[in-house]
């Protein structure tokens, strides 16, 4: 896959899914919820650590810096 997140996107989903297992585990989301939340952690940080987003790929966003042909 190609790349299409920046650092900065990057950053930031591994922040929201800290939040979220913070959250997760000291009780403050629970069931139903939880669960949801933490498949939008996990995608989250997998999409991270890849740096491709597949939903980017299908609206044609990218906000990773442009790359240099020569």
């Amino acid at each position: 896959m190609k790349k299409n997140m920046g650092n900065a996107d990057r950053i930031i989903r591994l922040i929201i899914a800290a939040i979220i297992g913070i959250l997760y585990f000291t009780n403050t989301i629970s069931g139903t919820l939880a669960i949801i939340f933490l498949a939008v952690a996990a995608i989250f940080t997998l999409t991270s650590i890849i740096s491709s987003c597949p939903l980017y790929s299908i609206f044609g966003i990218k906000t990773c810096p442009i790359e240099s042909k020569k």
